[in-house]
C-alpha cells in the first residue's frame, strides 16, 4: 500500500477496533469473534507498532464504580512458537544483569520453569477479602476501576463467602457458563422469541451484569480462580505503604494455586509446570483438539514464569505484565482483504465464485482463496472486491467468507456479479431444476463438454476416495488432458509408457509407477466406481447405498441392471430421495455416458461386497457418523468395521444418527452431535461394541 493508503487504513482500523472493543467489554454484545478482533489488532500493530489498544470497558449505568486494590493487567498474546521464543528471549535479556552474564535461572538455583494454564473464555472477576469475608466482587473494568457486582458474585455457589485467612487478599478468577447450560437457556429464549446468546462467554458476562440477582442465581455460573495478592493493610486503607503483605511469601505460582485450593477456591486442575519452551508447545498442541471436549470454552493457554520473585524483577509494560503471555490457539476465524473474485467451474458444471484474499494464516494453514458459494451468498454478504472480511475455516470445511466489515470498506470497492456465460467455454449458464421442480440457487455451465468440467471429472475419477490412482494428481491429469492423451477415464487405462515419458519431468520410474497404479486400480468395489463416475448428488455414502442393492453374475449383467434401474427402484432404498434417484437415472440413460461406463466395466474387476457377519450383527439398525482423525483406524477401515457388523455410516449428523465416532480435531460434526444429544464415542468405544 502507498503511504497515504496506510494512514487511512490505520485510522479506519482504530475506529473499527474501538467499536468492537466497546461492544465486547461494555455492552456484552460482540458482533465479531475474539479471533477476528485479534486479527484486526495484529494488522494495526503491524502497520503502526506504536499503537496501544486499551483493554476493558466503561462502567454501565446502574453499577457503582470500585477502585481495585491491585491493578488488573491484561496479558499480551502470542500466536506461534517463534513469538513465544521472542517473549522468552526478551525476559531473559531483562533478567540477565541480575545473573552477571550467566544463565538466567530461578531464584532457588534451578532452571526457569513455566506454568501452563488453560485460558478460559469467560469474564474476569476480582474478589477482595478482608478479615475472612468477601467484601467486594468486581469486574475488571479498565484495569484500575471496575463495576461493583458483589451481590451477583455472592450468587455463584462455588465462590467462598468466607475464608479462614484474615488478611486482605485479592483473588482473580474467570466466570464461565457450561456449554450445556448455554444450549438450554438459548432453547428457552427461542421459544419466547428472544435473541440467543452467541457463546458461553456472552451469557456469563450478560448474567453477571444483571441488576436482578435472582436471574444470576438461576443460571448456575461457574468460576475458576488463578491468581491472588496478599495486600498490606496500609495500602488497602489508602494510607500508603507497600502493597505486598510481609509474612507469607509465595516463591512459585504453584504455591499460589495450592493456597487457593486450600482455601476452597475452585481452581482448574488442567495445569502443568514445565522447564522448556518445547514442553510448553507440546502442552498447547495437546489442548488444541482437546478443548472441544470441555464444558467450558478455551481459547488458548496462559504461560507464566513459575518464579514469583523474578516476576517482580521483570515488571510490566504500559498495559501488560512481562512474566506471562497468552498463547492463542490457531484461529479458525481471521480478517483479511478480498483482492479479487473469479469463477471456478466444477465437475458438474456449477459456477462457484471464489474470493482471492490477502494470504492469511487460519486453522494452522495459509489461505489465499475462499468460496463464496453462489450469487445469492455474494448478495447476502454484500461482499465486494476491496472489502475487509472475516474468513472462517473450521475442521475440514473449505475456507469461506463469514462476514464483511463494512466500516472498513474503501470507496474503490467493486460489486461482483456472476457472468451470463461460462468463463472457460463461453457457453450459456443457467439454473438447474431440483428433484421437486424447484430452481437451484447455483448457476451451471450447460456445455457438458466444457474443458473445465472434463478436467475436474478426470481429477475426481483418479482421486484417493474414488479409483485411488496413485501418481495421477491434478497437475498430471491436466498435462495428459492438454496433450490430448486422455479425454475420458477410459483413456487412462490405454496409456503407454512412451506416452508418459513424453511429458515434461516424467521419467522412466515415474511412468512405471503410474502404470502399475493404474493396473492396481482395476480391482475395486462397485461403490468406489459409482462414486468415481462423479454423478451429481451421488457421494460416497449414497454410492454405497446404491451399490448394495445390486447383485450380479458378471459385469455385463451388472451393466444391464444399472442402465435399466428406475427412479422407483432407487427411491425404495432407505436414504435415497427423489433428487438422487433422478440424477442417477438421467446419468445412466445418457448414451454417451453409457458408452464410457460400459467400456470401463469391460476393464474393471469388481470385488464382491463383504457380507455382514450374520452371527454377530451387533450394530444392526445403528447409524454412525465419523469425524476427526482416528488413532489406529483409517476412515475407510472404520466404515468397513461398522458395516461388517450391520451398521450404517452417514456423512452428516441428524436426529437419525445413533453414534458419532470422534477422533482428534472432530470439528463441527462433534458440536452438532452435542446439540442434538447424539452419543459420542471414540475408537475404544466402537471396538467394545463389536
Amino acid at each position: 500500500m502507498k503511504a497515504s493508503e496506510v494512514k487511512k487504513r490505520i485510522v479506519a482500523l482504530r475506529t473499527e477496533i474501538e467499536k468492537h472493543r466497546h461492544l465486547y467489554h461494555t455492552e456484552d454484545t460482540p458482533k465479531i469473534s475474539d479471533e477476528a478482533y485479534d486479527a484486526l489488532v495484529r494488522e494495526l500493530t503491524e502497520l503502526d507498532p506504536s499503537s496501544v489498544i486499551p483493554v476493558g470497558g466503561k462502567i454501565l449505568e446502574g453499577f457503582v464504580k470500585t477502585k481495585h486494590l491491585v491493578p488488573q493487567w491484561s496479558y499480551d498474546n502470542v500466536f506461534g512458537f517463534d513469538e513465544l521464543k521472542r517473549w522468552d528471549e526478551r525476559n531473559r535479556k531483562i533478567l540477565s544483569p541480575s545473573f552477571r552474564g550467566g544463565d538466567v535461572r530461578s531464584t532457588t538455583g534451578g532452571v526457569l520453569e513455566y506454568c501452563c494454564e488453560l485460558k478460559i473464555d469467560g469474564l474476569k472477576i476480582v474478589l477482595t477479602y478482608q478479615n475472612g469475608k468477601l467484601v467486594t466482587g468486581a469486574t475488571r473494568g479498565d484495569g484500575s476501576i471496575g463495576e461493583d457486582i458483589t451481590e451477583n458474585i455472592k450468587m455463584i455457589k462455588s465462590v467462598p463467602q468466607t475464608i479462614s485467612d484474615k488478611r486482605t487478599i485479592v483473588v482473580v478468577g474467570e466466570v464461565w457458563m457450561k456449554k450445556s447450560d448455554l444450549e438450554k437457556i438459548n432453547t428457552e429464549r427461542q421459544t419466547v422469541g428472544l435473541a440467543v446468546y452467541a457463546n458461553p462467554r456472552n451469557l456469563a458476562a450478560g448474567t453477571l451484569r444483571q441488576l436482578d440477582t435472582s436471574i444470576v442465581a438461576s443460571r448456575d455460573l461457574q468460576v475458576f480462580c488463578y491468581d491472588l495478592e496478599i495486600v498490606n493493610p496500609l495500602h488497602a486503607s489508602g494510607e500508603g505503604g507497600s502493597r505486598r503483605e510481609p509474612g507469607e511469601v509465595f516463591e512459585t505460582h504453584e504455591q499460589e494455586l495450592r493456597f487457593l485450593k486450600q482455601n476452597n477456591f475452585p481452581v482448574n486442575n488442567k495445569t502443568k509446570t514445565v522447564s522448556t519452551l518445547e514442553e510448553v508447545q507440546s502442552f498447547v498442541d495437546q489442548w488444541i483438539p482437546l478443548r472441544n471436549y470441555e464444558e467450558y470454552a478455551v481459547d488458548g493457554v496462559v504461560i507464566k514464569l513459575n518464579d514469583v520473585t523474578l516476576r517482580e524483577v521483570l515488571g510490566h509494560t504500559a498495559k501488560s505484565p512481562r512474566f506471562g503471555v497468552a498463547y492463542k490457539f490457531p484461529a479458525e476465524e481471521v480478517t483479511t482483504v478480498v483482492e479479487n473474485i473469479d469463477i471456478q467451474v466444477g465437475r458438474t458444471g456449477v459456477l462457484t465464485p471464489v474470493a482471492h484474499v490477502t494470504p492469511v494464516l487460519v486453522a494452522g494453514s495459509v489461505v489465499a482463496r475462499a468460496t463464496l458459494h453462489n450469487q445469492d451468498e455474494v448478495d447476502r454478504l454484500d461482499v465486494r472486491i476491496g472489502d475487509t472480511v472475516v474468513l472462517r475455516k473450521a475442521g475440514d470445511i473449505i475456507p469461506e467468507i463469514l462476514q464483511v466489515l463494512k466500516d472498513l470498506r474503501p470507496k474503490s470497492a467493486k460489486k461482483y456479479t456472476l457472468p451470463d456465460t461460462c468463463p472457460v467455454c463461453d457457453a450459456l449458464v443457467s439454473k438447474k431444476k431440483g428433484g421437486l421442480g424447484d430452481d437451484s440457487v447455483a448457476l451451471y455451465c450447460m456445455n457438458r463438454k466444457c474443458p473445465a468440467q472434463s478436467l475436474e471429472n478426470l481429477i475426481h475419477f483418479a482421486s484417493k476416495k474414488a479409483m485411488n490412482i496413485v501418481g495421477m494428481g491434478e497437475k498430471i491429469v491436466e498435462k495428459l488432458l492438454n496433450e490430448g492423451l486422455i479425454k475420458t477415464p477410459v483413456d487412462m487405462y490405454s496409456l503407454k509408457k512412451a506416452d508418459l515419458e513424453s511429458l515434461e519431468k516424467f521419467g522412466d520410474l515415474s511412468a512405471s509407477n503410474l502404470l502399475e497404479s493404474l493396473e492396481t486400480s482395476k480391482h475395486t468395489t462397485l461403490q468406489k466406481f459409482l462414486f468415481a463416475l462423479g454423478i451429481h448428488h451421488v457421494g460416497e455414502e449414497t454410492a454405497d447405498l446404491i451399490a448394495n442393492t445390486f447383485s450380479w453374475r458378471n459385469n455385463a449383467d451388472l451393466f444391464e441392471k444399472m442402465v435399466h434401474t428406475t427412479d422407483e427402484d432407487l427411491i425404495k432404498i432407505n436414504g435415497i430421495g427423489t433428487t438422487v434417484a433422478e440424477s442417477f437415472v438421467d446419468y445412466m440413460n445418457d448414451a454417451e455416458r453409457q458408452e464410457v461406463v460400459k467400456n470401463l466395466m469391460d476393464i474393471l474387476v469388481f470385488e464382491k461386497p463383504e457380507k455382514a457377519d450374520v452371527k454377530n450383527l451387533k450394530l444392526a439398525g445403528k447409524t454412525f457418523v465419523i469425524t476427526g482423525t482416528l488413532e489406529t483406524l483409517s476412515r475407510d477401515e472404520a466404515k468397513a468395521l461398522i458395516k461388517k457388523h450391520g451398521g450404517k455410516v452417514s456423512s452428516s449428523v441428524s436426529n437419525n444418527t445413533d453414534y458419532v465416532l470422534a477422533g482428534e480435531a472432530p470439528g463441527s460434526k462433534y458440536d452438532e452431535a452435542q446439540k442434538l444429544g447424539v452419543k459420542i464415542i471414540d475408537e475404544t468405544g466402537l471396538t467394545k461394541m463389536v
